[in-house]
């Protein structure tokens, strides 16, 4: 895929009806035989879209006029181009405990989590906050409240126990630091009011207890962390949308590794990433869909913000 075809791609199956902003910038891109210039010049993980316009709005450029951002690109390349090369694109989406939380509460409690590509940990706090799946009453009644619409799934009745919990992230980002809060605000989109609220929200719980958070590799640090993990819990370790951003073989040795521990794996990733047996075909809408797994085992088409879950599984 050319880097046009990534842009293109991100407008029509990630930005379209989710922020005409973004969906008419990656059109825009895709079409400036200068700007794909400049983005061919930093190596390839760092072109994805996200980053891109991220590292701009980090930067204080505009996003809302095509014209404007090119403009800013062209003339700040230098600061964005090193914004590129030493960020990545750590979304702490909040929204996706809604799709991870019918699995969690599912499990034998107490449970121990670690979650690879923890970002700033914001995912490993999915007992405080509330759900309201498809409009009902909000399970739980602290942090943010997290919405989701769902097919094919009786939501949970319980919030799950855990115990203990910790992260691993090749850069873990501090709660407490401004620096790193505003690079967790340029990630959201520009029109997700409701995504910056809850983001505002979960920030305020890990703040008042900062989560353990482990800067490594997710294959070699992986089992030292592991250990520190209580006994008497069920010991749970997943991501969400990572591991797009790990080398194909580097994923293979960590999926070979996570099926070798004593743990249980949740996983909600792109279908290119894992290969997983027996996933139907996604929702016919032609967005992009995540898979949630447990164990290797596919259970449901996810948007990959949390809004919606489609439970296809028994």
């Amino acid at each position: 895929m050319t880097v046009a075809d990534w842009y293109l791609d991100f407008a029509a199956r990630q930005a379209r009806d989710a922020s005409p902003t973004y969906e008419r910038l990656a059109h825009a891109v895709a079409g400036d035989a200068g700007l794909l210039a400049l983005l061919d010049s930093v190596p390839a993980p760092k072109r994805q879209p996200n980053l891109l316009f991220a590292a701009v709005r980090l930067l204080g450029g505009p996003v809302t006029d095509p014209g404007e951002f090119r403009a800013f690109v062209t003339a700040q390349w230098t600061a964005v181009a090193a914004e590129l090369r030493t960020r990545a694109t750590q979304t702490n989406e909040t929204g996706r405990c809604a799709l991870l939380l019918p699995v969690l509460a599912a499990l034998p409690q107490p449970l121990a989590l670690i979650e690879v590509g923890a970002s700033a940990g914001l995912n490993l706090y999915p007992d405080r906050y509330s759900y309201s799946y498809n409009g009902s009453a909000p399970l739980g009644d602290g942090g943010p409240l997290l919405e989701c619409a769902t097919t094919g799934l009786t939501p949970p009745a319980r919030l799950p126990h855990v115990v203990w919990r910790a992260g691993l992230d090749l850069n873990p980002l501090d709660v407490t630091s401004g620096t790193d809060r505003a690079w967790l605000e340029a990630l959201v989109w520009p029109e997700h009011d409701d995504r910056h609220v809850r983001l505002q929200a979960a920030l305020a719980v890990a703040a008042a207890d900062p989560p353990h958070l482990v800067r490594g590799d997710l294959v070699d640090a992986l089992p030292a962390l592991l250990a520190e993990a209580p006994a008497d819990a069920t010991k749970v370790v997943f991501h969400t949308s990572v591991l797009y951003q790990v080398p194909e073989a580097r994923c293979r040795e960590f999926v070979a590794l996570v099926q070798q521990l004593p743990v249980h794996w949740i996983s909600i990733e792109d279908t290119g990433t894992i290969d997983l047996p027996g996933v139907p075909a996604p929702p016919p809408d032609g967005l992009h869909h995540n898979v949630l797994a447990l164990d290797g085992k596919p259970l449901a088409w996810t948007q990959s913000h949390g809004r919606t879950l489609h439970w296809f599984a028994d």
